[in-house]
């Protein structure tokens, strides 16, 4: 049975993270449903960006490099999301995007396991991380990626297979891997485990080093509310740290960067997974955004994801039963992440109808209604008015206005 408006505004009463809501820019007037794509702005942000600008940039000048300790933003808010996914605080650095990241770890575990050639990884995974895995397989000899059904991948890993790469979090079911269960399978095999957590971090709960997975990715814009392009994250255990070697190697990634030598020689530890000038500006809207998830209960923010993604699939299957909708994400708290996907014939029409009526979720191709559900501003009864605008919508077929079959160049 769904609940009702009045249960879910007691449900608001009682939330511990209520005034969490309080700490965010959103516009009057709006549900926004879609922090699973990008996080909503923390009101903090804006006032770090304005002193960093200001202050650091305008009056440090090249001296906050040192005074405002910019070169040490990537191991400091690493160490930082360390906390959030399970990890030592010297085994997480913040750094470059996830596809970058993604390549450099991919192309290591290769270099590292000699006799293997395969990356394994399932089909309809998130389109960037098959993409770079192509990429490394057409750029190192004997390389190939391999991808087989979801409920196949145990069964898959064989002598052949040098690192198995899957996202933790599907992008857009929402289903969610037993972390534990496929890292064992893959160790049990001789082969290395890369998990992308872009859809896990600051959603639900990840204890990399509890599962003993050996490396990871994610990004930093979604339930972490970095901003727009947010720099990413990577994870290498620090068992593995001395004998991978990052492909791109960059000055931030020399042991010495400030000797101006000419041969490269790999930092210690995880600072050899550094290339670049971190960018001083998106670190400190990340940064931001990172303090705020470290500053709650993430077992009552983690409670309380699922609590809304329930009451959302109860209300849809309720009060929009024979509209044509199909819910995709699993009934199952323990076997999702914190954003359900529906599916529907119109679906990109109907979330531009919705978007117009101030409900903000997204669209997946091909016909994926998504909507995401990130406790630190989502309230309860959001999702009860949500479920009757989609009802509305449907009911009343607003979503076949021409304006609404037009597709954008995002989605």
């Amino acid at each position: 049975m769904s609940p009702t408006l009045e249960e879910m505004q007691r449900r608001d009463v009682a939330d511990p993270l209520r005034a969490m809501r309080d700490a965010f820019d959103l516009p009057p007037g709006e549900i926004y449903l879609d922090g699973n794509s990008l996080g909503a702005l923390p009101h903090a942000t804006a006032r770090r960006i304005a002193d960093t600008v200001r202050s650091e940039w305008g009056n440090g000048l090249i001296r906050s490099w040192n005074k405002a300790d910019w070169i040490g933003t990537p191991a400091r808010i690493g160490g930082k999301i360390a906390a959030i996914v399970g990890a030592r605080p010297d085994e997480v650095l913040v750094a470059d995007s996830t596809s970058v990241n993604l390549y450099k770890l991919l192309v290591a575990a290769m270099q590292a396991q000699a006799g293997r050639s395969v990356i394994l990884s399932e089909p309809g995974n998130f389109p960037t991380d098959l993409y770079v895995a192509q990429g490394v397989a057409a750029t190192l000899p004997e390389c190939a990626l391999r991808t087989v059904p979801r409920d196949q991948i145990a069964a898959a890993i064989d002598e052949n297979v040098a690192v198995v790469m899957l996202t933790h979090v599907h992008y857009q079911s929402g289903a969610r891997f037993d972390m534990d269960a496929i890292t064992r399978a893959a160790q049990a095999k001789g082969a290395l485990m890369l998990w992308d957590l872009s859809h896990s971090a600051g959603a639900v709960p990840v204890d990399l080093n509890a599962a003993n997975a050996d490396l990871a990715i994610g990004c930093g814009y979604k339930y972490l509310n970095g901003g727009p392009g947010a720099p990413a994250f990577l994870f290498v255990a620090e068992r593995h740290q001395a004998r991978l070697r990052s492909p791109l190697t960059g000055w931030m990634g020399h042991a010495a960067p400030f000797d101006f030598t000419d041969d490269y020689a790999p930092s210690e530890g995880i600072r050899r997974f550094l290339c670049g000038t971190p960018p001083i500006l998106g670190m400190a809207a990340l940064e931001e955004g990172v303090d705020l998830m470290l500053s709650v209960d993430r077992a009552a923010l983690f409670a309380k994801g699922q609590m809304l993604c329930s009451a959302f699939i109860d209300l849809v299957e309720d009060r929009c039963a024979g509209l044509g909708l199909e819910v995709l994400t699993t009934r199952d708290p323990k076997a999702r992440g914190s954003h359900v996907s529906l599916r529907h014939a119109q679906a990109w029409p109907v979330m531009q109808a919705l978007i117009a009526r101030g409900v903000i979720g997204d669209f997946r191709a091909p016909d994926a209604l998504r909507f995401g559900f990130t406790p630190l501003y989502t309230s309860h009864v959001d999702v009860w008015h949500a479920v009757e605008a989609l009802r509305d919508v449907l009911v009343s077929g607003s979503w076949n206005h021409p304006d609404f079959h037009v597709r954008a160049a995002v989605t």
